[in-house]
């Protein structure tokens, strides 16, 4: 059975339609056609073109971010490497001053470990990119647990950052 004849029957229909009834289901037929074209054309075109400008605020934000993290990363690259004895300086200036009492720092090899406790989380944020800046120590690992007091979260455990060789 072929297409044109399984329609037939519908055009014998057609033609026995009068005018008026034939209008309408052409009328029908086009607000079918207009609401799917609505609905999987122009509508989400609409929505992505009313999101559009935010979402390009955003990126550009992103895009600022990462350019000033580049340059931040290029910066770091351009220092003159440290010697183990100047970076374990810097590590310790860099504990006392951030950390303060919150802190201990205990050498072992090339590496140097940290136990803080009841460290604050904006203190401790300050503290590594100082350390990875100043003393040109990276994070090796870092075990830490979030408690919460009274005056906000805190932060204790252990960091281990790696030094430059001796």
């Amino acid at each position: 059975m072929s297409l044109t004849s399984a329609l037939e029957p519908l055009r014998a229909r057609w033609v026995q339609l009068p005018g008026r009834e034939k209008n309408g289901i052409r009328l029908a037929g086009l607000l079918v056609l207009a609401i799917v074209l609505w609905q999987f054309s122009i509508r989400p075109a609409l929505g992505t073109l009313r999101t559009a400008d935010a979402q390009a605020r955003v990126l550009d934000a992103q895009l600022q971010t990462m350019q000033a993290m580049q340059l931040q990363a290029q910066a770091v690259q351009k220092q003159p490497p440290l010697g183990f004895d100047e970076a374990v300086r810097a590590l310790t200036a860099t504990t006392k001053q951030t950390l303060g009492a919150s802190a201990q720092l205990v050498l072992a090899g090339e590496r140097a470990s940290i136990t803080v406790k009841d460290a604050t989380p904006d203190a401790l944020a300050e503290w590594l990119t100082q350390a990875r800046l100043n003393a040109r120590s990276a994070l090796i690992e870092a075990r830490l647990v979030r408690a919460s007091t009274p005056g906000g979260p805190v932060w204790n455990g252990v960091l281990v950052m790696g030094l430059p060789a001796r």
